[in-house]
């Protein structure tokens, strides 16, 4: 095999994750991570169930967009994750959910605000809204990697849902869950009043102080 079967485990367990969790129903959604051992990615098939799936049943894609390894067809958006992958070296996982609340957000067309510590500390930004243009497409990984740019690490997709990237699949997957929580508690507040965003100069330090969270060093 081309790449580690750690990698594809962890592309498969965190596809199961979002299915389970509810931000994604039946097959939708899709997850990729950077291979260790080719110049490519894993990234889930399309339109398949999660529960049934085994990690040799990733697909492996090359830069080229071209399958190297795997005997299913890749998901129908590879060209985001490929485009994603391409312009930013940092980023080594993906994962794409369709969370109601972020969701919510997305298809009104409002980006999400830093209204929370949690979202200044895992996200550091302003969750955007992506234009739409149709999954799949090259224009819609084009307008993606644009919302991104070179430090974003999430974005809402308009019509559709939620892309969060990291350097890790763990730090992926909790910028989805950070980014569900705070559209959330987002939605609620509104109903309260307007929405008291943190200033910019406290969302840097509570960003930058996050990075030593825990037992880093």
């Amino acid at each position: 095999m081309f790449s580690s079967m750690e990698v594809r485990r962890q592309v498969l367990e965190a596809a199961r994750e979002i299915s389970s969790s509810g931000m994604v129903i039946g097959t939708w959604g899709n997850v990729s991570a950077r291979a260790t051992e080719t110049e490519g990615f894993v990234i889930t098939p399309s339109g398949m169930d999660y529960a049934v799936l085994t990690p040799e049943d990733m697909v492996v894609v090359d830069y080229n967009r071209q399958v190297i390894e795997g005997k299913f067809r890749p998901s129908s958006e590879t060209p985001l994750h490929l485009a994603i992958y391409l312009a930013r070296p940092d980023v080594q996982a993906i994962v794409h959910v369709h969370s109601p609340f972020a969701t919510a957000f997305a298809v009104a067309g409002i980006p999400i605000p830093v209204i929370l510590e949690e979202t200044a500390q895992a996200i550091g930004h302003e969750i955007a809204v992506v234009p739409y243009a149709r999954t799949g497409t090259r224009k819609l990984a084009e307008y993606t990697v644009k919302t991104l740019g070179e430090k974003g690490c999430a974005a809402l997709l308009s019509n559709h849902g939620v892309i969060g990237v990291g350097g890790s699949m763990a730090q992926a997957l909790r910028i989805c869950y950070v980014i569900e929580q705070t559209a959330q508690v987002g939605l609620y507040a509104r109903m309260l009043g307007p929405l008291q965003g943190l200033p910019e100069d406290e969302v840097n330090l509570l960003h930058a102080g996050f990075q030593k969270y825990g037992q880093k060093k």
